[in-house]
């Protein structure tokens, strides 16, 4: 049995548009937001085997402040460009290649290619994965039969569910 962890990046700083996209970091809130979620999933138990993130800033410095709470080595992050804006179909192909060793991965990415994903693997629809936002899907499957429908949705947690 699998367990896969789709978490899209906190909220980012919009206020200098002379900031290329990739660049753009965190804002107050996604500063505040990536170590609640971290808090969040340590009290779930979240103990990742593996953490795949976009190299984007804003996504880097998500999965850095989470893995931290939940007590995962910054080093052992794996940075995939192939995530960076990617779409649903990317992100699986990334999926499909994980070892089988790997128990439990948490993928750091963009949207739309997450809420997307969520809803072609999931068995669960969801309109919009927040900022900060993590899905927990379970996929009785190796990682390279992940298909349309192959999950099982186990929680969906955001900041707004807990702050304003």
């Amino acid at each position: 049995m699998k367990t896969l962890y789709l978490a899209r990046h906190a909220k980012s700083y919009w206020k200098d548009q002379s900031i290329p996209d990739f660049d753009r970091p965190l804002n107050k809130r996604g500063k505040r937001d990536a170590p609640f979620i971290g808090e969040v999933l340590k009290g779930k138990k979240v103990r990742p085997d593996l953490i795949i993130s976009s190299p984007a800033r804003r996504t880097k410095k998500t999965a850095l402040a989470i893995a931290e709470k939940i007590g995962y080595p910054a080093k052992k992050i794996l940075f995939s460009e192939e995530l960076y804006e990617a779409s649903s179909t990317i992100i699986i192909k990334v999926i499909k290649k994980i070892d089988e060793k790997y128990n439990s991965v948490i993928i750091f990415g963009h949207n739309p290619g997450l809420t997307l994903l969520n809803n072609h693997i999931s068995d669960h629809y969801i309109d919009n994965i927040p900022t900060c936002g993590v899905l927990a899907l379970q996929l009785n499957k190796k990682w390279i039969d992940l298909e349309k429908n192959t999950c099982k949705f186990l929680f969906f947690e955001y900041p707004k569910l807990y702050l304003t």
